[in-house]
């Protein structure tokens, strides 16, 4: 099991930059089975000017990404070779949203392999609002080579 992993280190493995970059922290790494991360939601971001201007609600769209997000950031700590990879976000089924994220919120952020072959990845993850259930769902993604993609 790994340290926790800080914003600058997060930004390393992704290529994602603001405002699309949705998680701040990773807090337990497991390589090769499971995270968790977290995401500090501010009104100061800018999806909430208009996801609505007088009840701030962050996008499910952007709870799932977050999710990705996260998986990618364990699948590149799992792959162990030097190469530079890509990580394309595959498929997603039966995401069901329990609860409504604001501003305010910190989301906790669960991923665990569900299959791993090669460079395919099959995880369950589950996003929490203070120990609530927000969003699950299964996500998939394949990591490619930079050279390749």
């Amino acid at each position: 099991m790994s340290d926790m992993l800080s914003i600058d280190t997060i930004m390393q493995r992704l290529p994602h930059r603001y405002p699309f970059l949705l998680i701040d922290r990773v807090l337990e790494l497991n390589e090769g089975k499971s995270i968790t991360a977290l995401k500090n939601v501010t009104i100061n971001e800018p999806q909430f000017m208009g996801h609505f201007p007088n009840h701030p609600v962050m996008p499910g769209v952007l709870i799932v990404e977050a999710m990705a997000q996260a998986g990618g950031v364990l699948a590149f700590a799992s792959v162990k070779d030097d190469r530079d990879y890509l990580v394309y976000f595959t498929g997603i089924d039966g995401v069901r949203f329990r609860r409504p994220v604001r501003p305010g919120d910190q989301v906790m952020f669960k991923m665990e392999v569900l299959r791993h072959r090669g460079l395919m990845w099959k995880l369950k993850g589950e996003a929490f609002v203070d120990g609530e259930l927000a969003c699950s769902g299964t996500l998939m993604a394949t990591l490619m080579p930079r050279d390749q993609a």
